[in-house]
């Protein structure tokens, strides 16, 4: 009789117009998802473990991680790792400055930052090819200023890739730590203060456990965005420094390697994903940490 009833809902369900009326509009958006989002992915999946004469095999992914292949994976997690560090400095820093802001002027001054990001990266990355060169504005400053050593060599090596991907990075860590900060109740810092709390221990004791949440998933945003970007590090790095989506790159249109690039594919997306569920294990963390100080 339960087994009866268990599946006359579905049937019931499935006869009402309002549902009907969803599963059709949904349908779209369904199959958009399965031929341009879930197809791709299977086809880079099999493509990555399929041999030459269609056997499968993993010998790609033992490729993908040794030798040349492995130290341009751990090129990329180290540039990443430094990019999600500066844009954490220089995005709590700038986020902190703008939080405490009237909501006016902070207005403005997210303007100011997020503007820049509707630019091409393309155009952005040449600008700062053009500042950081031996006769950029930066050497030439430097130089103008008597500063020893000048020019310094800021382009194609690992310090002009940060730089660039930091700079890329940064609005997307300032937004969401901006946002936190933002919700931060200055009440909390106030009692701290008419309770003889000084401000060094205010910020490490009341403010910095507020937003570590937002810390942790700003640092692991730009990490994970690091990870596949390609234009910045392609045009200001040298050969030390290519990474993984550059060698994609190279695979696929110099050495026809489909196979390989679809392991290096399949690995990054792994990472990503690995990056993800640490941003969502890290919010979750933050609600109840946020649930428990309000009760």
């Amino acid at each position: 009789m339960a087994a009866l009833t268990a599946t006359a809902r579905p049937r019931k369900l499935l006869a009402s117009r309002r549902t009907r009326v969803g599963i059709l509009y949904a349908l779209p958006v369904v199959v958009y998802l399965l031929v341009l989002f879930v197809y791709p992915i299977f086809g880079t999946l099999f493509l990555s473990l399929k041999n030459a004469d269609g056997s499968l095999t993993l010998h790609w992914y033992v490729d993908a991680l040794t030798g040349v292949n492995l130290s341009v994976l751990i090129t990329t997690l180290r540039i990443s790792a430094e990019t999600a560090l500066l844009s954490l400095v220089f995005g709590f820093v700038l986020a902190n400055a703008i939080s405490r802001l009237k909501p006016l002027w902070a207005g403005l001054a997210m303007l100011v930052v997020v503007v820049p990001h509707f630019i091409s990266a393309l155009v952005r990355t040449y600008g700062w090819i053009i500042l950081l060169g031996d006769k950029g504005l930066v050497n030439e400053t430097l130089a103008g200023l008597s500063v020893p050593g000048t020019p310094y060599r800021l382009l194609y090596n690992e310090l002009g890739v940060v730089i660039g991907t930091t700079s890329m990075m940064l609005p997307y860590t300032v937004l969401l730590l901006y946002g936190v900060m933002r919700g931060v109740d200055r009440r909390l810092l106030a009692a701290a203060a008419s309770m003889g709390a000084g401000r060094v221990t205010i910020f490490r004791r009341v403010y910095l456990p507020l937003v570590a949440p937002g810390l942790a998933s700003a640092g692991l945003l730009s990490f994970i965005l690091s990870l596949g970007y390609y234009i910045t590090p392609a045009l200001m790095g040298g050969p030390n420094q290519t990474m993984i989506a550059t060698l994609i790159n190279q695979q696929v249109t110099k050495e026809n390697q489909w196979n390989g690039a679809a392991a290096q594919g399949v690995i990054l997306l792994l990472l990503t994903l690995a990056g993800l569920l640490l941003v969502k294990l890290v919010s979750s963390l933050g609600a109840s940490r946020k649930k428990r100080s309000a009760s």
